[in-house]
């Protein structure tokens, strides 16, 4: 059930409205944006909502069977606000977003909010974006709970895993860029010390931006993917050591065996379809 002031319900009954649409984006990293379908900006609740960025949300629909209630909203890229290459660094994965109905003419009568949830899958083509938000109803049909597996199941340096990653982390400088997803650098460490690891820019166009390790080469640094901005010569990059989740590297590398979350000893399909060895 959906809760509004009287005197905005009343407003909305009447027979001509002055309404707006809203919505929230907060970020995981505490970037808070709004925006609006109005042809001018709002402040409501300590938050402009902008009106230079149109979007356009599709049909809010509600169900009592527990049905998945996506909603999409698709608007427009704006280097002030929404940029592409901010999509594509994800940095607006997890984003909670809040959408509702304002009386423009009347903010004191407060608002009704239409949805909540996160932000999901996002497109964009052009200078276009489309943004899918789940809501709560979404959260069932995920899985829950721990599968059976012959490689550790959780992040290295966990709480389950234990391991302390401060020593295991450098922070280096790019000497050259070979590539959007190679670099070299100047490290001690021994070939392979940082593959599957994690890499974050400290400083540079891709600041904040992390990526994973594909490979760890002598003074080669290569990416799972491209970094999404321009790497330069000189830019900060923290890099930390990798796990490639299998017994052998917990114990010769790390000597965490005892903290290991994996079943590497469990009979898989091979077991199951193997034959007798006379």
């Amino acid at each position: 059930m959906k809760t509004v002031s009287p005197a905005l319900a009343a407003h909305i009954t009447g027979e001509v409205t002055t309404l707006a649409s809203c919505w929230r984006l907060d970020r995981t990293d505490g970037w808070v944006r709004g925006f609006t379908d109005h042809d001018q900006d709002i402040v409501f609740e300590g938050v402009t909502y902008v009106a230079a960025t149109g979007f356009l949300p599709s049909a809010v629909k509600s169900g009592s069977d527990l049905s998945v209630d996506n909603l999409d909203i698709e608007g427009f890229l704006d280097d002030d606000a929404l940029k592409a290459a901010d999509l594509s660094a994800g940095l607006f994965d997890g984003a909670r977003i809040e959408v509702f109905l304002v009386n423009w003419a009347a903010l004191g009568q407060g608002k009704l909010i239409l949805r909540k949830g996160w932000l999901g899958e996002v497109k964009r083509a052009d200078q276009r974006f489309s943004a899918e938000i789940r809501g709560l109803a979404n959260l069932l049909q995920q899985t829950h709970g721990k599968l059976y597996s012959r490689l550790c199941r959780v992040d290295l340096g966990s709480s389950e895993c234990t391991v302390n990653l401060a020593p295991l982390s450098d922070d280096a400088t790019v000497d050259e860029v070979v590539a959007a997803d190679q670099i070299i650098i100047t490290t001690a460490r021994p070939s392979g010390f940082f593959t599957f690891g994690k890499a974050t820019f400290l400083t540079g166009a891709n600041a904040g931006a992390s990526n994973e390790v594909l490979l760890h080469d002598q003074q080669t640094i290569r990416f799972f993917v491209p970094m999404t901005r321009p790497i330069a010569v000189g830019d900060t990059v923290r890099l930390v050591t990798g796990c490639d989740k299998t017994p052998e590297t917990c114990h010769a590398k790390f000597g965490n065996i005892l903290n290991f979350r994996g079943e590497p000893h469990i009979p898989g399909n091979d077991k199951v379809f193997s034959y007798p060895v006379r």
